[in-house]
């Protein structure tokens, strides 16, 4: 009599690394947020400061 075991393998998320450079994702909402910097002050574009954080995020950047 043998005793089967039940091996169910568990593997761990991969997080795929981004396929772009920083410097280059984002380039529209990039565009909006330097804009807004440029012409109001950064403490007037924090909706597109965090657009383009989201933005990052989503091609798998962490900031």
């Amino acid at each position: 009599m043998s005793i089967q075991e039940n091996t169910q393998s568990v593997e761990a998320p991969v997080v795929a690394a981004p396929k772009k450079k920083m410097c280059c994702a984002c380039p529209e909402t990039k565009k909006t947020r330097d804009e807004c910097i440029v012409n109001n002050g950064e403490d007037k574009c924090a909706q597109f400061i965090e657009a383009h954080k989201a933005c990052l995020r989503s091609e798998g950047f962490d900031v």
